[in-house]
């Protein structure tokens, strides 16, 4: 009896054991393919058509913005600027421009909260709508495109994103400039020169701590990919060449 006993708990912890597994299995991984895959957030845009989207976060800058929109205007360019709330706050005859001169508007939070940890639903909310305010009593649009400081999401954020009426946006891995590190205008240059490719969207920044490169890097990066038959568009125009399956509605 005891040992029939001992078998009977063995195969009940073995079907527990392999229960559980299938489970795991069948509970899909929310990494960039799941995201990706669902048209929730955005890394890039293949396509056939030889269009990119230059971004540019953290601003704006007194400094560095009106800079890089003169160089923008030179090469006919159009850009997607992912605006910080309380800088907009502070600048908002820079964000009046950018939208004058034919740029995107995107949220980018008020504070530049990095969400790397757990954060409640109710604070990613605020700092999306609170942007969101800022961005629209500078420029009359409401934005609809979300990028989160860091690249840092999960599902609480990205649900909470879409909740609020965004799309995720983050960037292309591949070119990944960290011109807000300062590493060289040659690096940040070759960076994006060395490894573009179509429907990419390019990260960059209009405002660095100390002395920005990123303008003297775009003064080398904009004629050379124009020359290369390169088109500039905005993350929404981006958008308009990607193919994608239905999103699932949630629960």
């Amino acid at each position: 009896m005891k040992f029939s006993t001992k078998i009977l708990l063995l195969t009940c912890c073995m079907l527990i054991g392999l229960s559980g597994n299938l489970s795991a299995a069948q509970t899909p991984k929310k990494n960039r393919f799941y995201y990706e895959k669902r048209g929730e957030v955005v890394w890039e845009v293949p396509t056939d058509e030889k269009v990119i989207a230059l971004t540019f976060d953290d601003g704006p800058d007194p400094e560095d913005t009106p800079q890089i929109l003169e160089l923008l205007k030179q090469y006919e360019a159009k850009a997607t600027f992912f605006i910080v709330g309380n800088k907009a706050e502070a600048y908002p005859e820079l964000v009046s421009r950018e939208i004058a001169e034919g740029h995107e508007l995107a949220n980018h939070t008020y504070h530049h909260t990095y969400f790397n940890r757990s954060f409640p639903e109710n604070k990613i909310s605020e700092e999306i709508s609170r942007a969101e305010e800022i961005i629209y009593k500078a420029s009359g649009q409401k934005s609809h495109l979300f990028r989160p400081p860091g690249g840092y999401y999960n599902e609480a954020l990205v649900q909470t994103a879409r909740k609020a009426g965004y799309t995720v946006v983050m960037w292309s891995w591949h070119i990944n400039t960290r011109d807000w590190a300062t590493p060289g205008v040659s690096k940040i240059t070759n960076t994006v020169l060395n490894n573009v490719k179509n429907g990419d969207i390019v990260l960059l920044h209009d405002w660095v701590e100390g002395k920005t490169q990123t303008v003297d890097a775009l003064k080398q990066i904009l004629p050379e990919l124009k020359n290369r038959g390169y088109r500039f568009v905005t993350i929404s125009e981006l958008l308009t060449y990607r193919k994608l399956s239905p999103v699932k509605q949630m629960d």
